[in-house]
Parts: C-alpha cells; sequence; structure tokens
C-alpha cells in the first residue's frame, strides 16, 4: 500500500505547528503571535499547462506580534525530487497571493531520501534586468543529522528524526533516542501514537532488529528505561491484536468469496440437471441433448441416471 506522504505531513505538522516553527525557524517563531491561528480549508490548483491538480499542503493564518493585519504560512512538503518544484512554489504563492490579498510565509520541507543542492528561488530575469527573484523558506530533513537533534524536547523533531540524516547501522540506536525523547515529553496518548506512528512509517525494524533494541532497553541504567520498555511492549500488543482483526477479516472475507463460488457452481449444476431432464421428458435423444448443452454423452446420461429417469 503506497504512504501518503502529504497527509503523514500535514497531520504532524498541523498537530505541532508551533513546535515546527520553533525548531526550524526561530527566527519566524519570534515573531509570530499564537494566540491567533487557525488552519484553512485546502486549496486546489490546476496547472492547465500540464494537465495536472495540485492541492496546497497545510495554510495556516495568523497575526506577527504587535500588528494587526493577518498574514499566512504556507507549508509544502516535497516528498520527491521535482526539478520544477521551485517554480510550482512560486505559482502556488501567487494565487494565494490573488487570493487573499495579504503577505504570505512560504515554506517548503524537502523529506526525500535524496542528497542534493535544492533550490529555493524562482527567478526570472533578461540581460537588461530582473523581473522577480522568488525565495521561499527551506527545510531539508536529508542533510540534517539526527544526533544534533536528540536533545531537542520536541515532538517535531522526535518524528523527524525518520527522515533525517542516519545509516542502516544506526537505526537501532536511532528508535531508542527517539522513545527517550516520546517518554521526555510525556504527551497524551493520542499525540504520543502520532508520534509513534510517523516514526514507524519510515524507520521499519526487522524482527532480530526489534528484539536487539529491547535488550539494550533493558540494559539501560537511566529514569526512562521502564516507561520505554512500556511503549515498545504497548506498541507491540496493538500491532498483534490490529493484524489479528485485519487477519479475521481477510478470513471472512476469503471465506465469503469461497462460498459465493461454490454456491453458484452447485447451482449452476443443479440448474444443468433440470434442464437435461426436462429436454429427456419432451423424448429428446440422448445425443441431441448432449449436442445442445455441450456435454459428453456419458455424462447426460449419468445425470439423468442421478434424477431416476
Amino acid at each position: 500500500m503506497a504512504i501518503d506522504h502529504d497527509r503523514l505531513f500535514k497531520e504532524l505538522i498541523q498537530t505541532f505547528f508551533e513546535e515546527f516553527l520553533l525548531l526550524f525557524f526561530p527566527d519566524i517563531h519570534e515573531h509570530i503571535d499564537f494566540r491567533h491561528l487557525s488552519f484553512l480549508s485546502e486549496e486546489l490548483f490546476t496547472d492547465v499547462t500540464a494537465g495536472e491538480k495540485y492541492r496546497v499542503d497545510l495554510l495556516v493564518e495568523t497575526k506577527l506580534k504587535g500588528e494587526d493585519g493577518l498574514i499566512i504560512v504556507h507549508v509544502e512538503n516535497q516528498s520527491y525530487v521535482q526539478p520544477s518544484f521551485p517554480e510550482r512554489m512560486f505559482i502556488y504563492f501567487s494565487r494565494l497571493f490573488e487570493k487573499y490579498r495579504t503577505r504570505i510565509v512560504p515554506i517548503a520541507v524537502f523529506s526525500y531520501e535524496t542528497l542534493r543542492e535544492e533550490p529555493s528561488v524562482f527567478s526570472i530575469e533578461f540581460p537588461f534586468g530582473d523581473v522577480l527573484q522568488f525565495r521561499f523558506f527551506p527545510v531539508e530533513l536529508r542533510k540534517k543529522h539526527w544526533r544534533d537533534y536528540i536533545r531537542h524536547d520536541n515532538p517535531i523533531a522526535a518524528a523527524l528524526l525518520s527522515k533525517m540524516g542516519y545509516t542502516e547501522s544506526e537505526k537501532i540506536e536511532l528508535k531508542k533516542e527517539f522513545l527517550r525523547m516520546l517518554v521526555r515529553l510525556e504527551l497524551d496518548e493520542a499525540r504520543q501514537r502520532l508520534l509513534l506512528g510517523f516514526f514507524e512509517t519510515y524507520v521499519k525494524l526487522s524482527e532480530e532488529e526489534e528484539q536487539q533494541l529491547q535488550r539494550e532497553v533493558r540494559a539501560m541504567e537511566t529514569k526512562e528505561k521502564e516507561k520505554m520498555l512500556e511503549l515498545i511492549i504497548s506498541y507491540e500488543q496493538k500491532g498483534r491484536k490490529q493484524g489479528l482483526e485485519e487477519g479475521i477479516k481477510q478470513g471472512m472475507k476469503q471465506g465469503m468469496e469461497q462460498g459465493m463460488k461454490q454456491g453458484m457452481k452447485q447451482g449452476m449444476k443443479q440448474g444443468m440437471k433440470q434442464l437435461i431432464r426436462n429436454m429427456a421428458r419432451k423424448g429428446m435423444k440422448v445425443e441431441d441433448i448432449a449436442r445442445l448443452v455441450d456435454l459428453p454423452e456419458q455424462d447426460v446420461r449419468e445425470l439423468l441416471e442421478e434424477q431416476g429417469n
């Protein structure tokens, strides 16, 4: 099943919007008045030239401290490499400005695995002068090393460890530090599950790695140890329960489908017997019946014998 990256990132950032700005854009965070915060409905734009539709990920209406006018923060998650992305950000900006006629803060979160120099400028230039220099604020997750963020008591930092720079050999330690952060945050269960689900979507440990993780947590001598084990066991139990429920549903579905197939097969066979019996009653010969129903003569005779004819 394909991962809906945009939905996952939207839910995460919408839930922890203030923490997102604090972590990656402290200067912007300092100026935002978070008492005035509302999430706007999704905007759908059609690219007539390319024949494609694009949906803006997240729009937040807010204010700057000491000012009365509203501003909009636009956050866009980009989960794949797209050379024309800066142009798309400009198109979003221009259409949003056309609709809302207010200042807009454009932010792009690059969450793909590739390491590359991602431009954050879209320009229109001529030999005789520049017409446009549009800039947006980028977050390139893969370029950020996960160890630099494990001391942050920030839920966004915890979840996005899963998309930062790490090696396969660091996965067990990565998850261990993620669980440690989760315990320190002391979130309610709903938000805790949101972070766990996000992290697990992108960092998948094998069964052997999960066992190694549990061994390492049990060997810890810190105050987070017991709560980390509770998280691991609780999440495993819920995963097993969900897997069992899915298995039961799938089994019931397959059983119903098999039952329907068998029922149809039996019904067709019974209908064929009745048809052959009616033909015989009207005096038709076995060879003529066999030709009409496209069965061997021996099969027709056996069916008539079963009916007592």
